[in-house]
C-alpha cells in the first residue's frame, strides 16, 4: 500500500515526528514560525493528512486547495481555527489533544494567578533595576489569595483541575458552565449564573473554547460586574476577552489586574497592555512543558495516522462538544 503523505505546518516533539516518519511520507516546514498563506496553500496541495497549529487558518479554501486531504490533526485542544462544516463537507476527519495539557495548563493558571496576585513580574523588575533597598512595609503589597474566592468560568477538564488546586488554597469556588459538573461535589464548587461568579470572585478564570457564543464573553459590561480588587486570568482564547474594554478596565482601576496567556490577535499585543504594570503578560505557555508537548505531538501523530489508515482516531472533534 502506498505511504500517505502528510504536511505538518511547524515541526513538534521528536517522538511525534518520528512516528509518522515511520508511516508516512512527510512535507516538513522547517522554520520556527508559522508557515505563510501562500506556501500552504501550495504544499497542501498533494497531501492526504495535514498536521496544523492553533495559528493555522484552515478554512474552505485551504480545504479546496486539498483534493487528497483525508484527515487533519490539530497539535492543540482548541480547534476554532478549523472550518468544520467545509472538512464535514468533505468527510476529512479532524482531531485534537484533549487531556494531554490539562494539568500542564492548570499549572500555568495557577502561575500566572499568583505572580499577579502577589504583582511578582513588578517586583522583578525593581530589583534587576538596582532599586531594592531593603525591606519595607508597604513595598509591593499584593492580594491574598489563600482564603478567597475564585471563580471559574468553564468547568471542563481544566477548570476543574484549576479547582482542585483552590481547594489546597482553601479558597471558595464559584464556577459557571452549561451543565452542572459531574465533579461538583468533589470539587466542593458551586455552579451559579456569570454575574454572580464575576460579581462574587476575587478571582476570575477562563477555561472555555472560542466560539460564536462565548466570541468576546468578557466585555466592559461584564468587567464592570466585577470587583475592583480582583484579576482576571484568561488561559483560554485571546478573543473571549474583548482586549480594548480590557485595557479601559486596567487603566481606570475598574478591576486590580489581569494575567493573560493568550490575546485577541495574537501574536499581536494591545500596545496599551505593554505599558501597563498591572497585568501579567505570557506568551502562551499554558501547554509548554517538555512532557506535555511531547504527549501532544504522540497523540495527533497516532489519531492523524489512524485516520488516514480508515481507523477510527481516539480524539475525533466531531464527537466533541464546541
Amino acid at each position: 500500500m502506498e505511504r500517505p503523505r502528510i504536511l505538518v505546518t511547524r515541526r513538534v516533539h521528536a517522538s511525534g515526528m518520528d512516528l509518522l516518519a515511520a508511516h508516512a511520507d512527510l512535507d516538513v516546514y522547517e522554520e520556527d514560525r508559522p508557515m505563510p498563506r501562500g506556501e500552504m496553500l501550495r504544499r497542501v496541495r498533494d497531501v492526504d493528512g495535514l498536521l496544523c497549529h492553533l495559528h493555522d487558518r484552515i478554512d474552505e479554501e485551504l480545504i479546496a486547495a486539498a483534493p487528497r486531504l483525508r484527515a487533519i490533526a490539530i497539535y492543540a485542544v482548541g480547534y476554532n481555527n478549523i472550518d468544520l462544516a467545509a472538512a464535514r463537507r468533505r468527510g476529512i476527519v479532524v482531531t485534537n489533544t484533549p487531556g494531554v495539557l490539562t494539568e500542564a495548563t492548570a499549572d500555568l493558571t495557577w502561575a500566572l494567578l499568583l505572580a499577579a496576585a502577589r504583582r511578582i513580574p513588578e517586583a522583578e523588575r525593581f530589583v534587576r533595576a538596582g532599586r531594592f533597598e531593603g525591606w519595607g512595609p508597604n513595598l509591593f503589597l499584593g492580594a491574598d489569595v489563600h482564603g478567597r474566592t475564585i471563580g471559574i468560568v468553564g468547568m471542563g477538564a481544566i477548570g476543574s483541575a484549576v479547582a482542585r488546586r483552590a481547594r489546597g488554597f482553601g479558597m471558595t469556588v464559584l464556577y459557571h458552565n452549561r451543565a452542572r459538573s459531574e465533579h461538583e461535589a468533589e470539587l466542593d464548587a458551586r455552579l451559579v449564573p456569570l454575574d454572580e461568579l464575576l460579581a462574587s470572585s476575587d478571582f476570575v478564570c477562563l477555561h472555555v473554547p472560542l466560539t460564536e457564543e462565548t466570541h468576546h464573553l468578557i466585555g466592559a459590561e461584564q468587567l464592570a460586574m466585577m470587583k475592583h480588587t480582583a484579576v482576571l486570568v484568561n488561559v483560554a482564547r485571546g478573543a473571549v476577552v474583548d482586549e480594548e474594554a480590557l485595557v479601559r478596565a486596567l487603566e481606570n482601576g475598574t478591576i486590580a489586574g489581569a494575567a493573560l496567556d493568550v490575546y485577541e490577535h495574537e501574536p499581536a499585543i494591545h500596545p496599551r497592555l505593554l505599558a501597563l504594570d498591572n497585568v501579567v503578560l505570557a506568551p502562551h505557555l499554558g501547554s509548554a512543558t517538555v512532557g506535555t508537548r511531547e504527549r501532544m505531538a504522540v497523540t495527533a501523530a497516532t489519531d492523524l495516522l489512524a485516520a488516514l489508515a480508515g481507523q477510527r482516531p481516539a480524539h475525533p472533534v466531531e464527537d466533541r462538544k464546541t
